[in-house]
């Protein structure tokens, strides 16, 4: 099987040769497996082939004009989220800063510019999709959607979850705008490439370690009939869909089920009622499975024998009757040893055989 047959089949419910592969990192790791195998710094495929990864995933970069003033010494995208770079002990990372709407007021609010779904280069994806046909290939990201969290990166968490408790019409008059922005994106990646798309991805997080986030009468309100715009765009295009929600979130699945939602994505397996056992016996045969290989586990703190039973423990579990796809919850940290990280993936294309 190549890449493409061999995660239709997966995610479709049925086995195919091998547990169809995922890798989300980090830069400083990314470096040092490129390092590790030989690789041009810049080689970003190379490494990809290097780890048998089989899902590849593209979303179209915004090339028009720029909509917010810069800030010197941090990064400005499209939607104006600040990032500032921190340093640690293992490498570093972008982190989301300043707040430019912490106490915005409705006319602030409304007034945010939003990207124009024109100003996308939609030629990349259609020529990396050309380049790599028997990839399966997902358009989108954990960002498409993301209410919640996405409004949290401009005006913070707290600001976001009390605006949702009052009803504030201003607050989903902002959503509503992104939404409609991101929907035209999609609808031209879809018109322009989608012949050669498998997957759209989405995301919104919805738990913390512990417990719900939110309420099921407040997702079912206000996010859920948000979230089906973009499904049933999928869905117009005969493409399932990926849903990315960290903590504990298996709450909202069964109306992940109802919306038509194909397979869920993070699974750490660390948070409540999130337990690899859990959700194949709750949801095997309704929902596919990616990740569930915690970046907070063994890869990151053990040894090599001790990730290579973390991983195995995970194949035994979610692989038979098909439905699994092997990934890191969350982009692999710097913090990750190299060694581990290589026998995770190793682990993957050995362990992860189907016996025929």
């Amino acid at each position: 099987m190549n890449s493409k047959e061999r995660t239709q089949a997966a995610i479709n419910f049925q086995e195919p040769d091998r547990v169809p592969i995922n890798y989300m990192s980090n830069a400083g790791l990314t470096a040092r497996l490129k390092e590790h195998f030989g690789l041009k710094p810049d080689d970003n495929y190379g490494l990809l082939a290097a780890l048998d990864v089989d899902i590849y995933n593209y979303y179209p970069v915004y090339a028009g004009r720029q909509l917010f003033e810069p800030v010197p010494g941090k990064h400005v995208n499209e939607w104006g989220m600040r990032t500032r770079w921190i340093e640690h002990e293992s490498g570093g990372y972008w982190d989301y800063c300043d707040f430019p709407l912490k106490g915005a007021s409705p006319e602030q609010l409304a007034a945010w510019p939003m990207p124009d779904p024109d100003d996308y280069n939609y030629d990349e994806g259609a020529a990396l999709c050309e380049k790599y046909p028997d990839k399966f290939w997902a358009i989108g990201s954990p960002g498409i959607g993301d209410f919640m969290n996405s409004s949290g990166m401009l005006m913070g968490v707290e600001q976001v979850l009390f605006s949702m408790a009052d009803d504030d019409e201003v607050l989903f008059n902002f959503w509503d705008r992104r939404l409609a922005a991101q929907l035209g994106t999609l609808e031209r990646a879809l018109d322009r490439f989608g012949k050669h798309l498998d997957m759209v991805w989405i995301g919104e997080d919805l738990g913390t370690q512990i417990a719900p986030l939110i309420s099921l009468d407040m997702f079912r309100e206000l996010l859920r009939p948000r979230h089906q715009q973009l499904v049933d765009l999928a869905r117009a295009h005969d493409l399932p869909v990926m849903v990315h929600s960290c903590g504990s979130s298996s709450w909202a699945f069964e109306d992940f089920v109802e919306m038509g939602v194909r397979v869920v994505d993070t699974l750490q397996p660390e948070a409540a009622n999130m337990s690899p056992r859990y959700l194949k016996d709750t949801f095997g045969g309704r929902l596919a499975f990616h990740g569930c290989i915690s970046t907070a586990g063994p890869v990151a703190s053990g040894t090599v024998e001790d990730t290579i039973a973390d991983c195995r423990e995970k194949l035994d579990i979610l692989m038979p009757g098909g439905g699994y796809c092997f990934a890191p919850t969350h982009a692999l940290q710097d913090n990750s040893p190299t060694e581990n990280v290589v026998a995770m993936y190793e682990t993957a294309r050995t362990h992860g055989r189907y016996r025929k």
